[in-house]
């Protein structure tokens, strides 16, 4: 726990109430989970992992909206890294229709460890990237596996796709390259959904 001396008037910014009597604490409003350690504790219970990891995706916007439908196609859990992406707020929680409230949020200092780690596990890792050779729909998927999306700006960074299994693209009929981060999660979800029933 990390206690700041500050002054009054920067307390008075920081809080709703007037009354704040000298202090403010910032709390998360959930509990944040250790991915390896979920990942497996899942593997001990015998069952199959299929967990999505966000590199740098800032907008809490499209994190609660891939949250919402990692929650609702049954995921076990979403990763984040701790720094440079959205984290849980009131914002991300509505966006997520309260998803974020029960699906197991991981945090992680290093995500190509993290990564790392899953794939020593066991877990297939696919990229989704408009970088890819290959189409989405023409590959095939096992679970247990490891779905990365990356940032709104500049996809996902090259060091994880070193990691990949598989680099996958998503069809474009138009002259646009790239759909929003959380339309592309969606699709890529259900298609390992698809082929895993």
């Amino acid at each position: 726990m990390n206690f700041t001396e500050v002054p009054k008037e920067k307390l008075d910014t920081l809080s709703k109430f007037k009354n704040h009597q000298g202090v403010v604490a910032r709390i998360s409003a959930i509990e944040y989970h250790n991915a390896e350690d979920l990942v497996n504790n899942l593997i001990e219970e015998e069952k199959t992992p299929f967990v999505i990891a966000l590199d740098r995706v800032t907008d809490v916007r499209n994190f609660g909206a891939i949250a919402r439908t990692a929650m609702a196609a049954g995921l076990d859990a979403i990763i984040i890294p701790e720094k440079g992406s959205a984290t849980v707020t009131d914002e991300a929680i509505k966006a997520s229709a309260g998803a974020l409230m029960h699906l197991p949020v991981c945090r992680s200092s290093n995500l190509f460890q993290t990564i790392k780690h899953l794939k020593e596990a066991g877990l297939q890792v696919i990229c989704g990237t408009e970088k890819a050779n290959k189409e989405l729909f023409f590959d095939t998927y096992t679970k247990p596996c490891v779905l990365i999306v990356g940032s709104e700006e500049d996809g996902i960074h090259p060091s994880l796709l070193k990691l990949a299994d598989k680099l996958v693209k998503i069809p474009m009929n138009s002259q646009l390259d790239s759909l929003n981060v959380s339309v592309a999660a969606g699709i890529m979800m259900y298609e390992v959904i698809r082929q895993n029933p």
